[in-house]
Protein backbone atom coordinates (compact mmCIF):
# COMPACT_ATOMS: atom_id res chain seq x y z
CA UNK A 1 0.00 0.00 0.00
CA UNK A 2 1.32 3.40 -0.93
CA UNK A 3 1.10 6.36 1.44
CA UNK A 4 1.66 10.10 1.10
CA UNK A 5 3.11 11.76 4.21
CA UNK A 6 3.65 15.51 4.56
CA UNK A 7 5.14 16.82 7.79
CA UNK A 8 4.64 20.61 8.00
CA UNK A 9 7.26 22.50 10.03
CA UNK A 10 6.41 24.52 13.10
CA UNK A 11 7.44 28.18 12.86
CA UNK A 12 10.99 28.79 14.09
CA UNK A 13 11.93 25.09 14.06
CA UNK A 14 14.75 25.30 11.47
CA UNK A 15 17.55 25.09 14.06
CA UNK A 16 16.03 21.98 15.66
CA UNK A 17 15.41 20.47 12.22
CA UNK A 18 19.06 21.02 11.25
CA UNK A 19 20.24 19.56 14.56
CA UNK A 20 18.26 16.37 13.83
CA UNK A 21 19.14 16.08 10.13
CA UNK A 22 21.45 13.06 10.49
CA UNK A 23 18.90 11.30 12.72
CA UNK A 24 16.21 12.01 10.13
CA UNK A 25 18.33 10.61 7.30
CA UNK A 26 19.29 7.54 9.33
CA UNK A 27 15.62 6.92 10.08
CA UNK A 28 14.70 7.29 6.39
CA UNK A 29 17.57 4.99 5.40
CA UNK A 30 15.60 2.20 7.10
CA UNK A 31 12.86 2.75 4.47
CA UNK A 32 15.15 2.98 1.46
CA UNK A 33 13.48 0.09 -0.41
CA UNK A 34 9.96 1.38 0.33
CA UNK A 35 10.59 5.00 -0.70
CA UNK A 36 8.83 6.30 -3.82
CA UNK A 37 9.67 9.99 -3.33
CA UNK A 38 11.05 12.26 -0.65
CA UNK A 39 12.24 15.78 -0.09
CA UNK A 40 11.71 19.07 1.69
CA UNK A 41 9.28 21.81 0.83
CA UNK A 42 10.86 25.24 0.98
CA UNK A 43 10.02 28.92 1.45
CA UNK A 44 9.28 30.97 -1.68
CA UNK A 45 12.92 32.03 -1.94
CA UNK A 46 14.07 28.44 -1.38
CA UNK A 47 16.24 29.39 1.59
CA UNK A 48 14.50 27.54 4.41
CA UNK A 49 12.55 24.31 4.81
CA UNK A 50 8.80 24.43 5.50
CA UNK A 51 8.02 20.73 5.54
CA UNK A 52 9.02 17.25 4.50
CA UNK A 53 7.35 14.98 1.92
CA UNK A 54 7.67 11.20 1.89
CA UNK A 55 5.80 8.80 -0.36
CA UNK A 56 6.30 5.23 0.79
CA UNK A 57 5.04 1.73 0.07
CA UNK A 58 4.20 0.10 3.41
CA UNK A 59 2.17 -2.96 4.47
CA UNK A 60 -0.81 -1.17 6.04
CA UNK A 61 -2.14 2.05 7.65
CA UNK A 62 -0.66 1.08 11.05
CA UNK A 63 2.83 0.83 9.52
CA UNK A 64 2.28 4.19 7.80
CA UNK A 65 1.29 5.83 11.10
CA UNK A 66 4.36 4.37 12.78
CA UNK A 67 6.53 5.69 9.91
CA UNK A 68 5.05 9.20 10.22
CA UNK A 69 4.91 9.55 13.98
CA UNK A 70 8.14 7.76 14.99
CA UNK A 71 10.19 10.06 12.74
CA UNK A 72 12.81 11.86 14.92
CA UNK A 73 11.76 15.38 13.85
CA UNK A 74 8.15 14.65 14.71
CA UNK A 75 9.13 13.19 18.08
CA UNK A 76 11.28 16.27 18.87
CA UNK A 77 8.60 18.81 17.88
CA UNK A 78 9.91 20.05 14.52
CA UNK A 79 6.52 19.62 12.85
CA UNK A 80 3.20 21.34 13.57
CA UNK A 81 1.08 18.72 11.81
CA UNK A 82 1.17 15.69 9.56
CA UNK A 83 -0.96 14.91 6.51
CA UNK A 84 -0.98 11.13 6.07
CA UNK A 85 -3.11 9.52 3.35
CA UNK A 86 -3.23 6.41 1.22
CA UNK A 87 -1.94 7.26 -2.22
CA UNK A 88 -1.88 5.54 -5.59
CA UNK A 89 1.25 5.75 -7.74
CA UNK A 90 -0.31 6.57 -11.10
CA UNK A 91 3.09 6.86 -12.81
CA UNK A 92 4.33 3.49 -11.57
CA UNK A 93 7.82 4.77 -10.80
CA UNK A 94 9.93 6.44 -8.13
CA UNK A 95 11.29 9.97 -8.22
CA UNK A 96 14.71 8.50 -9.06
CA UNK A 97 13.20 7.20 -12.31
CA UNK A 98 12.05 10.70 -13.33
CA UNK A 99 13.71 11.38 -16.73
CA UNK A 100 14.41 15.01 -15.74
CA UNK A 101 16.80 13.94 -12.98
CA UNK A 102 17.46 15.49 -9.57
CA UNK A 103 18.35 19.00 -10.73
CA UNK A 104 17.34 21.56 -13.30
CA UNK A 105 14.15 23.58 -13.28
CA UNK A 106 11.78 24.43 -10.46
CA UNK A 107 10.13 21.60 -8.55
CA UNK A 108 6.81 21.82 -6.70
CA UNK A 109 4.52 19.83 -4.45
CA UNK A 110 0.93 20.39 -5.58
CA UNK A 111 -1.74 19.31 -3.08
CA UNK A 112 -5.37 19.34 -4.14
CA UNK A 113 -7.60 19.01 -1.07
CA UNK A 114 -10.73 17.26 -2.26
CA UNK A 115 -14.38 18.20 -2.13
CA UNK A 116 -17.29 16.49 -3.83
CA UNK A 117 -16.76 14.20 -6.78
CA UNK A 118 -13.33 12.71 -7.43
CA UNK A 119 -11.33 14.46 -10.16
CA UNK A 120 -7.92 14.07 -11.79
CA UNK A 121 -8.03 10.26 -11.54
CA UNK A 122 -6.06 9.82 -14.77
CA UNK A 123 -2.56 11.05 -15.44
CA UNK A 124 -2.57 14.41 -17.27
CA UNK A 125 -1.55 14.21 -20.94
CA UNK A 126 1.66 16.25 -20.40
CA UNK A 127 3.25 13.72 -18.06
CA UNK A 128 6.86 14.52 -18.99
CA UNK A 129 7.12 17.04 -16.16
CA UNK A 130 5.46 14.86 -13.52
CA UNK A 131 7.80 13.39 -10.92
CA UNK A 132 5.03 11.70 -8.90
CA UNK A 133 1.24 11.79 -9.28
CA UNK A 134 -1.72 10.15 -7.63
CA UNK A 135 -4.94 10.42 -5.64
CA UNK A 136 -5.07 10.89 -1.87
CA UNK A 137 -7.37 8.25 -0.41
CA UNK A 138 -8.96 7.14 2.87
CA UNK A 139 -7.17 4.43 4.87
CA UNK A 140 -9.26 1.71 3.22
CA UNK A 141 -8.54 3.15 -0.23
CA UNK A 142 -12.20 3.62 -1.18
CA UNK A 143 -12.79 7.35 -0.69
CA UNK A 144 -11.07 10.03 -2.76
CA UNK A 145 -9.78 12.88 -0.57
CA UNK A 146 -7.66 14.82 -3.05
CA UNK A 147 -4.63 14.60 -5.29
CA UNK A 148 -0.88 14.99 -4.69
CA UNK A 149 1.70 15.65 -7.38
CA UNK A 150 5.38 16.44 -7.55
CA UNK A 151 6.04 18.38 -10.70
CA UNK A 152 8.76 20.29 -12.54
CA UNK A 153 7.36 23.59 -13.81
CA UNK A 154 8.58 27.09 -14.66
CA UNK A 155 6.46 28.70 -11.91
CA UNK A 156 3.84 27.95 -9.22
CA UNK A 157 0.89 28.83 -11.49
CA UNK A 158 2.01 26.34 -14.12
CA UNK A 159 2.47 23.71 -11.40
CA UNK A 160 -1.02 24.43 -10.03
CA UNK A 161 -2.50 23.92 -13.51
CA UNK A 162 -1.68 20.19 -13.33
CA UNK A 163 -4.93 19.89 -11.30
CA UNK A 164 -8.44 20.80 -12.43
CA UNK A 165 -9.25 24.35 -11.33
CA UNK A 166 -12.34 24.98 -9.18
CA UNK A 167 -12.74 21.26 -8.38
CA UNK A 168 -10.92 21.29 -5.03
CA UNK A 169 -11.61 22.92 -1.67
CA UNK A 170 -8.05 24.25 -1.90
CA UNK A 171 -4.95 23.73 -3.98
CA UNK A 172 -1.61 24.30 -2.26
CA UNK A 173 1.63 24.76 -4.17
CA UNK A 174 4.94 24.45 -2.31
CA UNK A 175 8.51 24.73 -3.55
CA UNK A 176 10.00 21.25 -3.32
CA UNK A 177 13.32 19.58 -4.02
CA UNK A 178 14.59 16.02 -4.28
CA UNK A 179 15.55 14.79 -0.83
CA UNK A 180 17.91 12.32 0.69
CA UNK A 181 21.57 12.30 1.46
CA UNK A 182 23.75 14.56 -0.67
Amino acid sequence: MEFFCYHRDRPDSVALRNELLEQHWSYMDRYDKEMIARGPTLTGDGDAPTGSVHIVDLPDPAAARAFAFDEPGYQAGVYRDVLLRRWRNMLGRTMWDFPGGRTGGNRYLVLGLGMGQAVDLVVPPDRDELIAYGPLLSDDGTTWLGTAALVRAPDPDTARAVLAPDRYADIEVHNWQFGGRP
